[in-house]
């Protein structure tokens, strides 16, 4: 499994000529490459749904399974993405889990290094998917992805309703799409079993 962390997060550089989400894509489909990779399933939650989607959709034979949890990047009619840039912590814990209380973080226990870090990924998040976490083009390019997709959703997501997902399961060629119960936006974090195991079945399907 690889995990990269998108530059200008995490503490790292961005170059400033990386500055979208399709910028990205194109990077990871280099890593590809470079490590010489195949069959590979890429797994993508929110913004890096959306970046896998891109992926997905620029084409690539050393892709073999697209898997979207919660992401963002299409524009859906009357299913706007919720601008979190304004939000508290508690606040955006509200709208992002299934039972905030248990994942809200309390930047008072945080140290000045951890603030700045958090402080400059929000920065570069906003960098790559400017002020609406969308792309009017993505629409037209996500027919252009041909491998098996599924696109995960948490019930209780309201960064992203399920009626976003069920929106971009069916901009999808094929692409399958699955409610999770008990969890909202970050499956990976509130309830990162039932996550797994939904991916499992897929890739050995």
């Amino acid at each position: 499994m690889i995990t990269p962390v998108h530059p200008g997060f995490g503490g790292t550089d961005r170059p400033d000529d990386l500055t979208d989400m399709r910028g990205l894509a194109l990077l990871y489909l280099n890593l590809l490459d470079d490590l010489d990779l195949h069959d590979v399933t890429i797994v993508g939650n929110s913004m890096g749904g959306w970046i896998a989607a891109e992926m997905g959709a620029r084409g690539s034979d050393r892709i073999g399974k697209i898997v979207l949890v919660d992401a963002v990047g299409l524009e859906v009619k009357d299913e706007p993405v919720v601008d979190i840039f304004p939000l508290t912590p508690a606040e955006l814990a509200k709208l992002s889990f299934h039972d905030p209380e248990k994942f809200t973080l309390d930047p008072t226990t945080m140290t000045e290094q951890q603030r700045t870090v958090m402080a400059a990924n929000r920065t570069a998040l906003a960098t790559y998917g400017g002020p609406t976490m969308t792309d009017p083009t993505l629409q037209d390019r996500l027919p252009g992805i041909s491998v098996p997709t599924i696109v995960l959703w948490g019930e209780a997501d309201q960064i992203v309703t399920p009626a976003y997902g069920q929106a971009l399961a069916a901009a999808i060629p094929g692409a399958k799409f699955r409610l999770l119960t008990g969890t909202g936006h970050v499956p990976q974090v509130e309830t990162p079993h039932q996550l797994l195991t939904e991916v499992l079945t897929f890739t050995t399907e």
